[in-house]
């Protein structure tokens, strides 16, 4: 019996997908500590400069802040510290073949709690140009604006 049900978001990265094309998304699970869990749990997180490797044939999440636990004694965990990721072999030589391509790499895209488990949801990206920047912040804008309209003239 699971005592927590859903999904309880922790951080999410919203500025990997103003940086990036996401092409492909993927849950997997992290290998945590106990202190990590318990200051994860407590809400507190940042995945801004992240991004997953891989390193002897396994993925590794790198550059994740979880900060200490306060708690938490000698046994407190290093927040910058390299986290395994947790897929099947399959998914594995998917995202090995995709990165390889050139210009991609894997950027953790939100960190959550499902089921009581952590879960990281990792995405395959390609950055954006400056130009690519400014064009979706430009649709974004035109797309409030045509909102605004629409909600004002039904009134």
């Amino acid at each position: 019996m699971v005592k927590e049900a859903g999904r309880k978001v922790i951080a999410s990265n919203r500025k990997a997908r103003h940086d990036y094309f996401i092409e492909d998304t993927v849950e997997a699970g992290i290998a945590l500590m106990g202190t990590e869990v318990k200051s994860l749990r407590m809400g507190r997180a940042s995945l801004v400069d992240g991004y997953a490797t891989f390193y002897g044939g396994e993925l590794w999440l790198e550059g994740v802040h979880i900060p200490e636990y306060v708690q938490g004694t000698w046994t407190n965990h290093t927040p910058r510290r390299r986290r395994k990721l947790l897929l099947h072999r399959d998914q594995l030589t998917k995202l090995d073949a995709a990165t390889r391509a050139s210009g991609r790499t894997i950027v953790p895209l939100s960190l959550y709690f499902k089921d009581g488990r952590a879960k990281v949801e990792i995405g395959i990206a390609t950055g954006k140009k400056a130009y690519d920047k400014r064009h979706a912040l430009r649709e974004r804008q035109d797309q409030r604006e045509m909102d605004r309209a629409l909600h004002s003239r039904g009134r």
